[in-house]
């Protein structure tokens, strides 16, 4: 693979240097109106060195890790009735994605737009009978593919397109084709849009959301989805387990109607040794790429240990494997290491991973790829 440049090297260092020198005695940017209400602003940065070989050619580039990418947002509070009122903005910097570089095309470096935002949320609890929610945000089926315990989940979960999505297969004589990772390896889950949401109180451990939406951000768009989920959160002895499944049944105003259904359940042990699988599938209507139904399958296991005094150490390994995707009979699949290091007064974890990625459809050979994502995020 290339070398890394040395303005690229330059802007890590820069990176890193801004990340370290932040105050480890940061206090929250929070406050209390003292009668019930309180404001709270949050925000994280997470810049990434990005590398793709797809087997004729390597690339690199500083990127923002688009698996929880830079933001910044403000939550408003206030206790009244029996519950709580509550109002959530939230957008995304709009930093270069490293779900959007590809070949031949590097996204701006910075291009914020009006589908940056990600919430502008208005809702309101109580205790007794859940929770309403109206406006920019996630539908039910939102995170319902993308439970994880690992502590990996900046840098390898289910969702395979956050570390290098847009960048393309060559077939095997090295030609460049318009099979995209992302595409290849979908997870299927809900994401957020203009809705309106409920959420039961939990029973046992247990919750049900129901939502319907529709895009307001990206314009001459018409897009609308109905979902419902499942979730699971508890402790049976030494085990943390959380898990999801969900529906939606979504209709484009351009592509076919489709119906999906994923799920995902993670588990981690008092020990340190964790386990999570994910699981999706699309049916849509004839004539579209998923008329006989796509499908994948996603395990994870790992391990989280205190090695060091300067916070958690958290390491994967991870496989992915898709049927149907691109074409009827395609199997794309990709394996991937993902090491995590937390340092808890600095509000910093820093991460490395690396995949391999594979496509095979009918009559077509492709060569595999590898691409490589190193960075730290710090919040605050």
């Amino acid at each position: 693979m290339k070398q890394i440049s040395l303005p690229k090297r330059a802007a890590l260092c820069v990176f890193a240097g801004a990340l370290t020198a932040s105050s480890p005695a940061l206090a929250d940017l929070s406050y209390d109106n003292g009668s019930g209400g309180s404001a709270l602003f949050y925000g994280q940065f997470n810049p990434a060195w990005q590398t793709f070989d797809d087997g004729v050619q390597s690339y690199d580039d500083i990127v923002d890790n688009a698996n929880s990418n830079s933001r910044v947002g403000f939550w408003l509070r206030q206790a009244y009735a029996s519950g709580t009122l509550s109002f959530n903005f939230e957008t995304a910097l709009g930093f270069r994605q490293s779900s959007l570089v590809t070949q031949g095309f590097t996204p701006k470096g910075i291009n914020w737009q009006r589908t940056s935002i990600r919430k502008v949320d208005f809702s309101y609890k109580s205790d007794s009978w859940g929770t309403i929610s109206i406006g920019q945000g996630s539908v039910a089926s939102d995170g319902a593919a993308e439970v994880d315990l690992s502590g990996t989940s900046i840098v390898t979960y289910s969702w395979i397109a956050g570390d290098a999505g847009a960048f393309r297969f060559r077939t095997a004589a090295g030609a460049l084709t318009n099979r995209a990772i992302g595409a290849a390896m979908p997870n299927f889950d809900g994401g957020r849009r203009g809705r309106i949401r409920y959420d039961t109180p939990s029973f046992g451990g247990f919750s049900v959301a129901v939502a319907y939406g529709e895009e307001v951000l990206a314009q001459n768009a018409n897009f609308s989805t109905t979902n419902i989920a499942l979730r699971y959160s508890g402790e049976v002895g030494g085990w943390k387990m959380q898990g999801a499944v969900a529906y939606a049944d979504i209709k484009p105003a351009v592509l076919a109607d489709r119906q999906d259904t994923i799920g995902s359940f993670s588990a981690l042990h008092s020990s340190g040794f964790n386990a999570t699988v994910a699981f999706g599938k699309r049916n849509e209507q004839a004539g579209a790429a998923c008329a006989n139904g796509c499908s994948y399958g996603y395990a994870k296991l790992g391990y989280q240990a205190d090695w060091f005094a300067v916070g958690k150490t958290a390491l994967s390994v991870d496989y992915y494997s898709s049927s149907d995707t691109t074409v009827a009979g395609s199997d794309a699949s990709t394996v991937g290491i993902g090491a995590v290091q937390k340092f808890d007064k600095q509000r910093i974890e820093a991460y490395l991973g690396y995949r391999e990625y594979s496509l095979a459809e009918p009559g077509t050979s492709y060569r595999d790829s590898q691409s490589v994502l190193m960075g730290a995020r710090w919040k605050f």
